[in-house]
């Protein structure tokens, strides 16, 4: 881990940064609330779920390349092409868009996806419908470029609408659905018009020396997210990214967008990341996990290898990091979203299932100390981390355990806010000892809890105040 900080009008804090093969976007500064009830209701509702699934997918996975990311040549420098095109772009983009022709992921299964992630005590999803190289995952019928069409040797099986088969699985299961969708379309002639070559991100020709064009492509946006909305039932989050289409010079019309989402999705969360104003409903740091508690609603989206897409032989991390940065999370209040990447085939990593069910074996024994808590200024003592209920009466103190997983005799740490005490309870393993003196508490350990694995994570004491 490498510290870096960054300064954020408004928002002041400095961040934690995750090495990773993927790009970090700051934090919008502005935020504005929503003036919805209904939209109110549901982001506080969303707070209370904590963890969830992120999954980037696509045709690039077959590579094992970033996402999208090669196609750019602002991002060539941390992103570098490699094959037999490597030093061709457009000879490279052909052979990545060709990919379509090869993408056949058999061994999809989304049934053992939710049960993975049920168990591990996600409560939401989101997915890629699609990402910056404009490959769309769902039945869209403004492109070609889909899994569903019939170039794609995937588009004959029963399960060829992954983004429905997905959102139906998991909402079958209880899950909140949420849909990524990337505003650029690096495919589209109507954004990145093949008459000029790219440069960087943007739109690669001047949108107000050819409107028209634009308009074509506003109105190409505005119909896949539209398909979104009507053709695949309930969707709780509209997750848009994509962050440099904004006005004046990339303005897709967010009003028009959020006014159609919202009359098919009532109450739904739209997340225009990095865009400040009334359609970022929550922020989301990537790959990163802020120092302190924000005062918005916020999502840590950070993967689960060191890439958001497939790459062979990726370094996962362990559950004890995972489980760890999940209480950091949300002891500052945020969610975790965290990303898995499928196989080109159309499966996980085994490990990937390992960390779920480690993760879920912790969390079976200390779910309430995460699940509808909000942060609680408490003492700064390395290696503590605090949440509490909404009514202040129940608070959660985490010690996270070391590599050794070897358990103290006792613990003691000063009471968050100077607040009083009348049980402790040792999640796992019940009422302990307990005393206060001068504002600090000691709690002893039982021997019999050294014995129980899920507490050699982090073991969590419960406090009634």
């Amino acid at each position: 881990m490498k510290p870096i900080v960054k300064g954020i009008c408004c928002l002041a804090f400095s961040w934690a940064a995750l090495d990773a093969v993927a790009q970090q976007h700051d934090m919008s500064a502005d935020y504005v609330r929503p003036t919805d009830p209904l939209v109110l209701r549901n982001i506080d509702e969303w707070r209370d779920l904590k963890f969830g699934l992120f999954m980037h997918w696509g045709p690039y996975s077959q590579w094992g390349v970033v996402e999208s990311w090669s196609l750019c040549p602002e991002d060539q420098s941390w992103t570098q092409r490699s094959g037999e095109f490597k030093d061709d772009y457009f000879g490279y983009v052909k052979a990545y868009e060709n990919l379509q022709t090869t993408f056949n992921p058999t061994r999809f299964n989304p049934d053992r996806w939710v049960e993975a992630a049920k168990y591990a005590g996600m409560k939401y999803m989101v997915f890629t419908t699609k990402h910056h190289d404009g490959f769309a995952m769902f039945d869209t019928q403004q492109s070609d470029y889909r899994i569903t069409h019939p170039k794609t040797p995937f588009s004959v099986h029963p399960h060829a609408d992954v983004t429905k088969v997905l959102f139906d699985a998991f909402r079958n299961e209880g899950f909140r659905i949420g849909a990524y969708f990337s505003k650029p379309d690096w495919h589209s002639d109507d954004y990145w018009w093949r008459y000029f070559p790219p440069k960087d991100r943007n739109v690669n020709y001047d949108t107000q020396k050819y409107p028209e064009r634009w308009g074509r492509f506003k109105e190409f946006t505005f119909k896949q997210i539209e398909e979104l909305m009507t053709n695949y039932g309930e969707i709780d989050i509209l997750w848009l990214d994509g962050g440099q289409v904004q006005p004046p010079k990339q303005d897709i019309d967010m009003p028009h967008i959020a006014h159609m989402a919202r009359s098919n999705q009532p109450g739904i969360i739209i997340v225009d990341r990095t865009v400040p104003g009334p359609y970022e409903n929550y922020v989301t740091p990537e790959q990163q996990i802020p120092e302190e508690p924000l005062s918005v609603p916020w999502e840590s989206n950070l993967t689960m290898g060191d890439s958001f897409s497939y790459v062979p032989n990726d370094r996962y991390k362990t559950s004890r990091e995972l489980i760890h940065m999940l209480i950091k999370i949300v002891s500052r209040g945020g969610n975790f979203l965290l990303n898995i990447a499928p196989r080109p085939d159309g499966e996980w990593d085994e490990v990937a299932y390992e960390r779920l069910r480690e993760i879920g074996d912790w969390m079976a024994v200390h779910g309430e100390a995460i699940y509808g808590t909000r942060p609680l200024a408490a003492s700064t003592e390395e290696g503590y981390y605090y949440t509490q209920r909404k009514d202040g009466m129940t608070s959660y103190a985490f010690c996270l355990s070391g590599n050794g997983d070897v358990l103290p005799i006792s613990m003691e740490f000063t009471l968050p806010q100077g607040k009083t005490v009348r049980h402790v309870e040792l999640l796992g393993v019940g009422a302990v000892d307990w005393r206060v003196v001068d504002g600090r508490i000691t709690v002893g350990i039982p021997d019999g809890a050294k014995k129980l694995k899920p507490l050699t994570y982090a073991k969590v004491l419960k406090l009634q105040h």
